[in-house]
């Protein structure tokens, strides 16, 4: 068995299956997203980190032994939708995924943002995906 493909299939099947994401609708202006529920604690969450700007909790369908997402929480739906006053906070989300990742998967992670319909983005509120705990392969698809 190839190890890029036997170690990668699962990941590979979830994100290079089209079906996943054929329900994928775009955003509603205003419209409450599941972490917009989480930030509030309307629904629960295994929450690692929270700060005054963002928000860090366990994947609730993990990809790998880590795997953990940083969302703003103030919404930003897409990558796009932010503005030169967001820079700050962009900055910041990627700190405290960088200081996470190399708490909880020392031997290296990966970051993801998968952005708009072709991105397989399935939540239209701005998180990165921090994944790690094993050997990634390349390229993930």
């Amino acid at each position: 068995m190839n190890r890029l493909l036997g170690s990668a299939g699962a990941l590979r099947s979830v994100f290079l299956n089209p079906a996943r994401f054929l329900s994928v609708k775009p955003p509603v202006p205003d419209a409450d997203t599941i972490f917009d529920k989480i930030i509030r604690r309307q629904i629960p969450a295994d929450i690692i980190y929270e700060d005054e700007r963002c928000l860090a909790f366990n994947d609730v369908s993990p990809q790998g032994p880590v795997h953990f997402l940083v969302i703003p929480k103030r919404r930003i739906a897409k990558l796009e939708d932010g503005t030169a006053a967001d820079e700050p906070i962009f900055g910041h989300l990627m700190q405290v995924a960088g200081a996470l990742g190399k708490e909880r998967a020392p031997e290296g992670f990966r970051m993801v943002v998968n952005n708009g319909e072709h991105g397989c983005q399935s939540v239209f509120h701005l998180h990165l995906h921090v994944i790690g705990g094993r050997q990634l392969g390349w390229p993930p698809g």
